[in-house]
């Protein structure tokens, strides 16, 4: 469904899961391990997985923080796409090394969800892509100190806001790990 032109196939987008964002994460393992499931599921089935990886002035490049989480490893074939904002587009190549792989639609997972995840679904769509959000398998650390709701809710009120959104010629939509179809 995607309004992009000769872009038939579907990339798994694993954004942000690094030692320094997810290591407080709401149910920080059974989501990591569903990712590495996704992970290995999209492997055998030739699906391509593109990494992003962000960096700031708190999640300086190079340190422990930044690193990918010990219990995924990304292949030395599979993209990396360093960013520097929220939505996993702005200022970065992701765009072109989706385009080489004719990737129209995005299966989106990683961490936060109110921040990064949230505007890289949106930067998705905006873009032309469809973007489904995996909704065990994303995460956000409490901000209730500041005003925001409990992580489940968060987590909660994304799964069920994406599950529904679409656009002229694209959709958005949740699924859980155990229902993710990357040929659909």
């Amino acid at each position: 469904m995607t309004t992009l032109d000769n872009r038939p196939n579907t990339a798994l987008l694993v954004v942000d899961v690094q030692n320094g964002v997810v290591d407080e994460g709401h149910e920080r393992d059974a989501v990591v391990a569903n990712i590495g499931g996704l992970v290995g599921k999209a492997r055998r089935e030739g699906v391509p997985v593109v990494w992003v990886q962000h960096s700031d002035e708190g999640l300086v490049r190079g340190s422990e923080e930044w690193r990918i989480v010990g219990e995924l490893n990304r292949e030395d074939a599979e993209p990396l796409v360093e960013k520097s904002y929220g939505d996993s587009f702005e200022d970065t190549d992701l765009e072109r090394v989706l385009a080489e792989l004719k990737v129209g639609r995005l299966v989106v997972v990683g961490a936060e969800t109110d921040a990064c995840i949230r505007s890289t679904l949106h930067g998705a769509m905006v873009r032309g892509y469809d973007a489904t959000l995996v909704g065990d398998a994303h995460t956000t650390v409490d901000k209730t100190e500041w005003g925001a709701p409990a992580p489940e809710q968060v987590i909660a009120h994304t799964n069920l806001y994406w599950r529904f959104q679409a656009a002229p010629g694209r959709k958005g939509g949740t699924v859980k790990s155990e229902d993710v179809e990357f040929s659909g």
